[in-house]
């Protein structure tokens, strides 16, 4: 089995080579192949605290029995040493809502946890179990339905002539038609700095600061006012097919920024002090474009369903199961009044992995979906951190 396994991986990794996809299995020294990216560890080594009150953890599993109710009914996983189909995860969530409902204690239902679950510990990146923690968030932006003075710079639908291409389970290959050919769609420079896409009716809402408007391509959702004070909310529709390139790597690889500059909200403010032509020029380095849609629900996750606040977790469906119930344990920024950095504390909680992101790449990275509003910028902004991450399975 394991030797049929490996034929199967080197010729997925030989397939995706061929056809120079968008996203590919790489890995890097001293990193577990995709068969034993989870081990199995005793859970009474966990305490199993969580530091949110149940409420949000109940609707975030709703959330995944909805995916494994429709989308992901036929989805097969695989655990360590096996192999889980759909039903037997929403089996795992149902018995571990039925715990967490019940009248028990605290105490009783940690100690019950453990009892009923296998739990299974990623390795990171390198096979030491050490994850690196971000954090993203829902952004707010000022816009306005038509082009004015104030709002210049536009979201765009996604055009008719991007084609998709399924080349296996988690991989697609975006392009466009030419000459009969598929061939790469149009990168970041040549739809911001050339225009290519400009005048042809794609415009689907126009905001006032292209450095926020950046934001939103990387969180991929997020809300649009309007001077009525009317709010509007935007989602991801569709990308370019370009892999996702840090800016601000770039930046400091080339000495263009302090490390100081790096951090989220410093950035920001780096790049705010640019004028227009060498704005884009550096955010051209990022090749990755993102359309959009607008949206009458909360952000939606690559599950199709919302995302929740604080219990949702991006993560690379390559190595770890889509909507499955997880545990981890990191540490947390605590803001001030202002939203700044006061200090940090360790904290352990419950999540569903409900999310996916194109800088989310391997055994050793998460995402965690802070929400929306000035708080959860500042907390995905500051949020680095290396932790742990567990999922658990019923027995």
């Amino acid at each position: 089995m394991k030797y049929a396994l490996s034929v199967f991986l080197l010729l997925l990794m030989v397939v995706v080579a061929l056809n120079g996809c968008t996203r590919k299995v790489t890995y890097k020294p001293g990193a577990p192949p995709l068969d034993r990216a989870l081990t199995e560890v005793d859970a009474e080594n966990l305490d199993f605290d969580d530091d949110l009150e149940n409420a949000s953890l109940v609707l975030a599993i709703d959330r995944s029995l909805n995916y494994y109710d429709g989308a992901g009914r036929d989805q097969m996983f695989h655990i360590a040493d096996r192999l889980i189909v759909a039903k037997q995860m929403k089996e795992s969530l149902m018995a571990f809502r039925k715990i967490l409902q019940s009248n028990t204690s605290l105490e009783q239902k940690k100690k019950q946890i453990a009892a009923e679950f296998l739990v299974f510990r990623a390795p990171g990146e390198n096979g030491d179990g050490a994850i690196l923690f971000t954090g993203y968030y829902e952004p707010l932006l000022a816009g306005s339905l038509t082009r004015t003075g104030k709002y210049q710079y536009p979201l765009y639908r996604p055009p008719p002539d991007i084609v998709t291409e399924k080349v296996s389970k988690n991989e697609t290959k975006i392009g466009r038609k030419k000459n009969g050919q598929t061939v790469p769609y149009f990168t970041r420079r040549e739809i911001d700095v050339e225009g290519i896409l400009r005048g042809k009716g794609l415009e689907l809402i126009w905001v006032s600061d292209p450095v926020e408007l950046n934001s939103l391509h990387i969180q991929g959702s997020g809300k649009i006012e309007l001077e009525d004070g009317k709010m509007l909310s935007v989602s991801y529709a569709q990308n370019n097919g370009w892999p996702f390139r840090s800016i601000t790597r770039n930046m400091l690889d080339q000495n263009k920024i302090e490390r100081s500059d790096s951090s989220y909200r410093n950035f920001k403010t780096w790049l705010k002090g640019k004028n227009e032509q060498e704005l884009f020029e550096i955010l051209s380095y990022n090749e990755r474009y993102i359309f959009f849609r607008f949206v009458d629900s909360e952000p939606v996750g690559s599950l199709g369903q919302p995302v929740t606040p604080d219990r949702s977790i991006a993560t690379d469906p390559d190595y770890f199961p889509e909507g499955a119930l997880a545990y981890i344990r990191l540490r947390k920024p605590v803001l001030d009044d202002e939203n700044n950095v006061t200090k940090r504390i360790s904290f352990s909680r419950f999540v569903l992995n409900q999310d996916k992101g194109s800088a989310i790449k391997g055994p050793g990275r998460v995402d965690l979906f802070c929400g929306f509003g000035p708080k959860a910028q500042a907390t995905a902004g500051s949020l680095k951190e290396k932790g742990e991450l567990y999922f658990l399975i019923s027995k």
